[in-house]
């Protein structure tokens, strides 16, 4: 398992918190996601060999946010 972090640019009210822990905690992988609108960022602790950093990216952009 590794935690990884990821700054989240774009989200603006809890809606935007659930989207992007929805699409996080749906990888397979995932563990535990925590999102913090006020820090503008994910903390995710998944399993490294089944989803990667550049996946976690991805995802979010995909949902409408800025990623990195």
């Amino acid at each position: 398992m590794e935690t990884m972090t990821i700054k989240v640019g774009g989200m603006t009210c809890g809606g935007c918190v659930a989207s992007v822990t929805r699409v996080l905690s749906a990888l397979d992988g995932v563990k535990n996601v925590t999102v913090s609108l006020e820090q503008a960022q994910a903390v995710v602790v998944a399993d490294t060999a089944k989803v990667g950093r550049e996946q976690l990216v991805q995802a979010i952009e995909d949902a409408g946010f800025e990623a990195g």
